[in-house]
């Protein structure tokens, strides 16, 4: 190690960022750029890789430039990434052979449904923690070796890599020297048999995947390799990786058995510790790896909400009701109430706990008085009670009402937010000083691989609160509100 400071590279579902953090987690330099998403039918969603590897690379750049420290004294590289969006490139090339094809994406519905009929779900479950969902990575795969001319028969003869997109900059940072993962992207791919920690060959053989196009899977805290020659002034160590939302729980600090966390980005995913125990949900949430350190793992409950701040987005650029995604915090305090307005952003399907991959959008409870802030309160209140039945989900699995939930990611610096989340979980909503927690989460794990950082003790002395909301709505009021969105979801599940 010749530094003690870390480089976090940020890869999300519609921006890449790049962080440089100090010893004591403080951001010093980021660079950021939004790139393009790709629609080509109703339900699916694509991004280019190589655009992907090029925001990286330029923002880790200019993150680095900006910071005044030289690459050298870079102690490591730490990687976050939307997890469960799929890519299979060229071993010899390093040339992806598809576009990816995002978390979002719907296409293997179809495939889904159809093991889940054939009752292979129950199977599924008990060895990966997962449903049968095309949101996860194993269908996508198959889908893409299916429809890609010779790309299956390449792929068995080990001539081609699938990776997440934590996979797939590792071996372009390592210029191709490394194909590794961390356990917490290998378990949202359908393939990894989370009890035994191992790729598991009967989900491979179940979903067609050649286990032979599989990436090295290691601790989230780990020396994965160094950056090739060139792409920096100096080559740096890749000590870290973590799927966005596990990096989320990691950097918010929820490190004992019962902590939660809930990030508010594109989507919205909700973290419960479990500690060393691996829940089976009963209620349809996730069982999946929180981190693995030193071989051991900690466990999670999940709930994956699909659209949070997507849905945001698409009253900026979909319909033109707003200009800017704060511009939703203002609206929604500019009438007294929802006015019987409730959406239901199904855009690509439901999530946790609902797992409906037919649903779609729509928006209930329109009369001549519903006004553009109407719309906009909605979508903020519709974030509120998803997260409230992922809530009701982990109490009746046994999780318990969390004491409180740490929240993160863009829409967290909402305030009217925050607030409506309180009121509806009935539980203090904490927020801490850097909305940033998923890069802090990658830098961690780099940083403990390096010395930068001893253990988890020290790391829980660097998270620090902004602001804590305090629930206060009458319950009258709450149950109302409640009853209305309950309405609402029914008439949109099919």
């Amino acid at each position: 190690m010749t530094g003690k400071h870390i480089l976090a590279i940020d890869q999300g579902t519609t921006s890449t960022r790049s962080i440089v953090f100090d010893s004591k987690a403080k951001r010093v330099a980021a660079a950021q750029v939004e790139f393009a998403q790709h629609y080509p039918a109703p339900g699916w969603v694509e991004h280019d890789p190589e655009d992907i590897w090029r925001d990286v690379l330029s923002t880790a750049r200019e993150a680095i430039a900006r910071s005044g420290v030289a690459a050298r004294d870079i102690a490591a590289i730490g990687i976050t990434n939307q997890r469960e969006t799929t890519v299979v490139w060229d071993r010899a090339t390093g040339t992806p052979i598809h576009p990816a094809i995002v978390w979002q994406d719907r296409r293997t519905a179809a495939r889904c449904a159809e093991l889940r009929a054939a009752g292979a779900e129950d199977e599924v479950r008990e060895r990966t923690g997962l449903l049968l969902d095309p949101y996860f990575s194993g269908t996508k795969i198959a889908w893409i070796l299916d429809h890609v001319a010779g790309a299956r028969d390449r792929a068995e003869r080990g001539l081609l890599a699938f990776g997440t997109i934590d996979s797939f900059l590792l071996w372009r940072l390592t210029g191709g020297t490394v194909h590794a993962t961390d356990v917490t992207n290998a378990s949202r791919t359908l393939l990894w048999n989370i009890r035994e920690d191992r790729w598991d060959t009967a989900m491979c053989d179940l979903l067609g995947v050649p286990i032979a196009m599989l990436p090295e899977v290691h601790d989230n805290a780990h020396h994965y390799g160094v950056t090739a020659p060139g792409l920096f002034d100096a080559q740096i160590p890749v000590a870290g990786i973590a799927g966005d939302q596990q990096a989320a729980l990691f950097g918010q600090a929820c490190f004992a058995r019962g902590m939660t966390k809930s990030t508010y980005g594109t989507g919205c995913f909700m973290l419960l510790n479990t500690g060393a125990e691996a829940i089976r949900s009963k209620h349809r949430l996730l069982t999946t790896p929180a981190y693995r350190l030193d071989g051991k793992t900690t466990f999670a409950l999940e709930g994956s909400i699909f659209v949070a701040g997507a849905a945001v987005k698409w009253l900026r650029d979909g319909i033109g009701v707003i200009t800017h995604a704060r511009d939703t915090d203002d609206m929604a305090t500019q009438v007294p109430d929802n006015h019987g307005v409730y959406m239901v952003p199904a855009f690509v399907g439901l999530g946790a706990p609902h797992w409906d991959a037919d649903a779609r959008a729509a928006i209930f409870g329109l009369t001549l008085g519903a006004t553009q802030a109407h719309l906009a309160r909605a979508a903020l209140e519709a974030v509120g009670y998803q997260t409230l039945d992922l809530v009701a989900a982990m109490i009746a699995d046994g999780g318990g009402r969390p004491a409180s939930v740490r929240v993160d990611g863009g829409m967290a610096a909402n305030d009217w937010l925050c607030g409506f989340l309180a009121d509806l979980l009935e539980v203090p909503i904490e927020r801490p000083e850097d909305l940033e927690t998923t890069a802090r989460g990658a830098a961690f794990h780099a940083g403990l691989a390096t010395g930068v950082w001893s253990g988890l003790d020290e790391l829980e002395t660097l998270w620090s609160r902004d602001r804590c909301f305090e629930p206060a709505m009458p319950d009258d009021r709450r149950n109302t509100l409640v009853a209305g969105w309950h309405d609402a979801l029914q008439r949109t599940l099919r």
